[in-house]
Parts: structure tokens; sequence; C-alpha cells
């Protein structure tokens, strides 16, 4: 079936998978897990077929390991579906209730988004969390992922889609599109597809906004900062700045710039850099940073540059003011830190760094979706429009108006022979 058919079929069918009930869902949920699990034997055969091709194509050490999925990877995938299975129902719930007049009754009601095209990155763990939220937030899903994980991918969506079925969702709940060329075909169903969401490269998703009319959700580069402050613990801020870079330098939330307030830098940043290089990190700063510490030199207009690597940019700054003018110049909005003991500086620099997710004294890499209790994520949005951040359930989710009469009549207020009181319920 080819892309547009299957987006026609999922859009007659998205009001059937919109009426299921939260349990019939959650049951399908927990019919995933079971087969997941029944199944690893077939994932796991067909993901070394996988990362055996990667490894002959050359694909980049940090690439490789999105493209592997393995027994932890399966667990944390498993409990994030648990996870998930306990959450409320995001659907139903009463968002407003207001009486108009007498016998008029309004209600905000929420309700899912319908169909939602994901074009993902290479990595099978995406697809299982991305097809999860679908299911709970009563969305069809129509996805495609990354032609590295082909063989897993495929393997993963058919266990997951017998499951959707087995469970009672209609056939059109979840649909895959393996070859590369099918992304153009997504892009022209307007009318069928209401919402895309792409993971991937900057060029990527300008891409897709450049070549469609369906709306568009998304975040491109993860350019994450920390920032240590003057009045920073630097035995607090080691941790946390090894942990934000190392912890998974592959993902978007790991931080790719450390700022230094000027004021500690002599001190704080030789034991700063120490630490890191210590750890493995390859250090790059402009001409003044690297007067202080041994990195490579880089410059000024270089610091937008997001390495998912094992490679951090450093340079030192005149406070917090010039930290938040760095942020919001160079970074992509994603997630960014303060670390500091002064919470009058902390409250500036929440207040005034414009991303998705700003935190104090702590790793950028609680930017997610399952360490925010969300279950799991389908992205992470860096625009201000509908969601922002980790895209949950809530992310997946919209809003219809019903309003309850008994005869009423625009006529009777146009004329004065009724008012509104507008009460809140």
């Amino acid at each position: 079936m080819d892309v547009k058919k299957a987006a026609m079929m999922m859009k007659a069918d998205a009001p059937k998978m919109a009426a299921m009930s939260g349990e019939a869902r959650n049951a399908i949920l927990a019919k995933v897990c079971e087969a997941l699990k029944a199944s690893r034997d077939e994932i796991f055969a067909a993901n070394v077929a996988d990362m055996e091709a990667a490894k002959k194509n050359g694909i980049a050490e940090a690439v490789m390991k999105r493209l592997k999925f393995d027994d932890h990877k399966m667990e944390d995938c498993v409990s994030g579906i648990t996870q998930l299975i306990g959450l409320p129902d995001p659907l139903g719930r009463k968002l407003l209730e207001r009486e108009l007049d007498e016998g008029l009754v309004l209600s905000r009601v929420s309700c899912p988004i319908g169909v939602i095209g994901i074009i993902f990155e290479a990595r099978p763990d995406a697809l299982i969390q991305i097809s999860a939220l679908c299911i709970k937030s009563g969305n069809c899903a129509l996805l495609k992922g990354g032609k590295e994980t082909a063989n897993t991918n495929r393997v993963l969506f058919n266990v997951i889609k017998k499951a959707a079925l087995k469970g009672g969702a209609p056939e059109g709940c979840l649909f895959q599109a393996e070859a590369h060329s099918e992304i153009d075909e997504l892009l022209k169903c307007e009318g069928y597809v209401d919402l895309i969401i792409p993971r991937g490269s900057n060029a990527f998703v300008r891409y897709i906004m450049d070549n469609t009319k369906i709306p568009v959700m998304g975040h491109s580069d993860g350019v994450c900062h920390t920032y240590v402050d003057g009045d920073a613990d630097i035995e607090k801020a080691i941790p946390i700045i090894i942990d934000a870079k190392t912890q998974y330098s592959a993902a978007c939330n790991a931080t790719e710039t450390l700022l230094v307030d000027r004021r500690i830098a002599k001190t704080a940043l030789p034991a700063i850099a120490k630490a890191l290089t210590d750890a493995g990190v390859k250090l790059r700063a402009n001409a003044e940073t690297s007067q202080l510490i041994d990195a490579e030199l880089m410059g000024d207009d270089e610091y937008n540059t997001e390495y998912l690597a094992w490679t951090l940019s450093v340079k030192i700054v005149d406070g917090v003011d010039e930290a938040i003018e760095h942020i919001n110049r160079f970074g992509s909005h994603h997630t960014d830190c303060i670390i500091t003991e002064n919470d009058k500086t902390a409250a500036r620099f929440m207040q005034l760094v414009d991303s998705a997710g700003v935190y104090q004294n702590c790793s950028t890499r609680f930017a997610d979706g399952f360490r925010y209790g969300f279950g799991a994520e389908v992205g992470i949005s860096t625009s201000k429009l509908h969601a922002r951040g980790p895209v949950g359930l809530e992310g997946l989710t919209t809003y219809k108006y019903l309003l309850r009469g008994n005869g009423q009549i625009v006529g009777d207020y146009a004329s004065g022979k009724k008012q509104f009181h507008h009460r809140d319920l």
C-alpha cells in the first residue's frame, strides 16, 4: 500500500481509534509489552544484521550507539510502556465547563490530534516509544524510521501492529513507510495527515518544513549549554558537567558548550578542564579561553556547533547577563543549565533564557520524556506553539468544544431577548 492510500485509510480510522476506551488502549500496550519480550530473539537478530551493515558502511561510532538495541534498551522500553499504562487517560479530560446561559453549557474536552506522521532517526527504541505514545493518546501513527535500522524497525513494527490489532485497534492505527522516497509522498498528504513530527538534522527538519503544507512540530539541533556562575559550588559543578557531556554524548540534550564566569575562571576553569580531559573529552575554545586551558583553538562564530560526540566548546563570559546573551544567540532553545548557589542569579537566568528547558544545578541530560514521568516522548519541541520540550501524551492531544443546549438560538441574544451570564461551573 502506498503512503497516500495508507494515510486515507488512517484518516478514516482515526475516529475509531479515538473512540477506544482508556482501558482498551492500556490493554493493547500490555499486549505490546508481552509481544516484545516474546519476540526478543527475532528482534535482536535483526539488530545484529543492522549493526553489521552499519559497521561495513563506516557509520560513525556516535551513531552506532543509537542503532544498537540490546537487553538494556529492551528493558527501558518495556519499563517506559509500563509507566505509560499507569498514567491517567489523556483523552476526555474536561478542560473547561461554562454555562453560557441557563441550559446552555460549553465544555472544552481533550481529544487526539488524529493522524500523525513521525519521521525519526535510526533508533529502534524510538519506534517503540512513538508507537506506544500514539496508542495511549488515541492517535494513528504513520512511521518512517532511519534506513540504518530497517531490519530492526520492520520486526518491531510487525510485533507492535499485530498486538494492536489483537487488542481491537482499527487496521489504520499504525503504518510503516520504509523507502526514502516515501518521505516526499508523506509530505503531500495534506488533508489526511494532521501533524508531522520530524527528528533529525537541522537541514532535514528545514527540508520538511519547506516542502509540506502539513503542520510540523519538532526540533533540529540540540546546542545545549551549562553555565558555571561565579557563585557556583565547583565540587558540585564538576560531576554535573561530566554527566551532561559524557553520560550519552550522542543525545540532543547533551551539553555542547560550557560557559564559565570570568570571576572564577582562573581558579575553577583549569580544574573543570582537567576533569573533562581525564574523562576523555576533547576541548575547543576561543583565543582568550585557550590561555587558561589546553584546548583546540576555535572561532567565536563556531559556538553554535552540535558535536554529538566527546567534544565540548568552552568560553569565558562576563557573568550571567553575557551567558544569557550567548545562549539566546548561539543556542537552539533546547535545554540550558546554570550552576550557582545564588538563587537570585538563577532566577534571572531561568527567566531570561529562551529555551524549552532551563535548569539549575543539574545535568541537561534530564531533558527527557521518560525522566519527566511522561512515559516516553515522541520528540522534543523547541517551538512555542502547541507543545514545548519533551512531547509526551499531552503534546499529542488537542481539544474540541462541546456545546449542549435545549433549543437556544442566537437570534434571541442578538435581539436582547436573552443575555449570556457566562458562569464557570
